[in-house]
């Protein structure tokens, strides 16, 4: 290893800087650890970080555009990745209304916020394909319009069959945003930005099923339980309005076009034909199986899926637990949802100076060089806490302690998770950025899969045996996963550069 007086092999800067093989052999953003202080290459206006990918010398690359556009468009990305589980989210609290409106139990009736669940990770798989056959917008504006028309029959609804049919097949149209939001991350910013940038969405997509059930038990103890999803309505359609001051981010910088084409046939997507010309559209609805062939992307899915499993199953189901233990009433429930809130916003604001921080850290000691591995090390903490949380809430509920200790510890399991998916986000881009779509549509759906499973199981699993021994066993699961985090920071490294890049043909 090299001496930081005598930087690593340095890159050849006529050649740019190669975001593939940075991606196998390690980040390098610091200038200095360049030939010249990197003087042929493009750095940040401060120059503090040299730009990774080198972005065009034109005004339609979107690396290139002014900062508020790339934040209004990451900010409306946000805002409709949250619609997904907010309005599922909405739909744990109506169980208990329309479970006496249609005389049905509350278990049956749940089965329509397990299948909602298992069709929002089901969505992204589909979606990324679509936005890099057809272009990220059109896709977008496709995908909002039928959202709101699923929410909407969900609130008019008039039998459970028909509700049912409404929540699944809205699953399939309402994650666009949460199943893509790697991917125009990636269209808009360098890596050097990726982390808080991430953190800033998944702050939204995180704490979205907290805020879902947090209004609507507000909503549903004035209203009726159909109010809760014509509220999903009107967001829906402010969304759909707020994708056409969007613009298209999907560029091809080995090929780019000679021009974009106007605002109509980019919304349209025929602006994106020079894109999609030479693309298959079967080879691009099977690129997602080819990200899963890849084992550190695997190995994180199953990693998240195991963590993510106890927080969705705690968040679906403790609404039931303190309405038949703790007499709770749905303003009551309303109040509580609090804890998801303030839990997912505490790990934000860890997450928004210690994703960075660590990576600075961990640079200094490898010569510059950050390897996507570096992301994985606030997973340790962060699922330790997400344990602890397990296994203080199985005690409380067994002995009923205090609500208040529950909100307590349900906000810390808030805080790991926030942390945690933040960090495998980076890691995974970082890895495969030429994945960016494909390996976040697999976290979506790891996430969502987990909560289906947990959501199935929770209850007979608790009642069987007990919330203190269900929730310690899966504490001890959580526990268990770090061993996959091990792994990845062990061979992690090896295994990306045996299997080389994610490489899609006809793609």
């Amino acid at each position: 290893m090299s001496s930081p007086t005598t930087p690593y092999e340095k890159p050849c800067e006529s050649l740019g800087v190669g975001e593939e093989t940075e991606a196998l052999e390690g980040y390098v953003v610091d200038p200095s650890h360049y030939a010249n202080n990197a003087a042929r290459l493009k750095t940040s206006s401060d120059g503090r970080f040299v730009l990774i990918p080198q972005p065009l010398d034109s005004s339609d690359d979107p690396l290139n555009w002014t900062e508020g556009k790339k934040r209004w468009i990451v900010a409306v990305i946000a805002f409709i990745a949250l619609l997904a589980d907010y309005t599922g989210g909405s739909a744990i609290i109506t169980v208990l209304p329309q479970s006496m409106q249609w005389g049905l139990s509350q278990a049956t009736v749940q089965k329509a916020v397990v299948g909602n669940l298992f069709t929002i990770g089901a969505c992204g798989l589909f979606v990324v394909p679509l936005t890099s056959y057809f272009g990220r917008w059109p896709s977008l504006l496709v995908f909002q319009s039928l959202m709101l028309g699923t929410c909407a029959w969900s609130a008019a609804a008039t039998s459970f069959h028909s509700y049912l049919a409404a929540r699944i097949i809205n699953g399939f149209f309402c994650s666009v945003g949460q199943g893509g939001a790697l991917m125009w991350i990636k269209d808009l910013y360098f890596f050097h930005q990726h982390p808080q940038v991430i953190n800033y969405v998944e702050f939204s997509i995180v704490g979205s099923p907290y805020l879902g059930p947090l209004i609507t038990a507000f909503i549903v103890t004035t209203v009726s339980w159909r109010w809760a999803f014509w509220v999903c309505t009107i967001l829906s359609g402010i969304s759909l309005i707020l994708v056409f001051f969007l613009d298209e981010t999907l560029f091809d910088r080995k090929t780019p076009p000679d021009s974009r084409g106007s605002y109509l046939s980019r919304l349209v997507g025929v602006g994106d034909a020079r894109i999609s010309r030479h693309k298959s559209f079967i080879g691009c609805m099977l690129v997602p199986v080819v990200a899963i062939t890849k084992v550190p992307v695997l190995t994180i899915l199953i990693y998240y899926f195991l963590n993510s499993a106890w927080v969705v199953g705690v968040n679906t189901t403790i609404s039931i637990w303190l309405s038949n233990k703790y007499g709770f009433s749905l303003q009551d429930i309303g109040y509580f949802y609090f804890f998801g809130i303030v839990g997912v916003l505490i790990g934000w604001f860890i997450g928004h100076f210690l994703h960075d921080a660590v990576a600075r850290y961990y640079a200094k000691r490898h010569d510059g060089r950050i390897h996507p591995e570096a992301r994985l090390l606030l997973a340790y903490p962060a699922t330790l806490l997400c344990a602890l949380s397990l296994v203080l809430l199985g005690l409380a509920f067994e002995n009923q302690w205090h609500y208040m200790v529950i909100a307590v510890v349900a906000a810390i399991q808030c805080v790991g998770f926030m942390i945690v998916t933040t960090a495998i986000n980076s890691y995974l881009l970082d890895a495969y950025p030429e994945g960016s779509g494909e390996v976040g549509a697999w976290v979506t759906a790891s996430r969502n899969w987990a909560g289906f499973m947990a959501t199935f199981v929770q209850i007979d699993w608790v009642n069987r045996l007990g919330p203190a021994r269900a929730l310690g066993i899966q504490a001890g699961i959580t526990v268990a996963s770090l061993f996959l985090i091990a792994f990845l920071q062990t061979y992690g490294k090896r295994l990306r550069q045996w299997q080389g890049k994610m490489i899609f043909k006809n793609y």
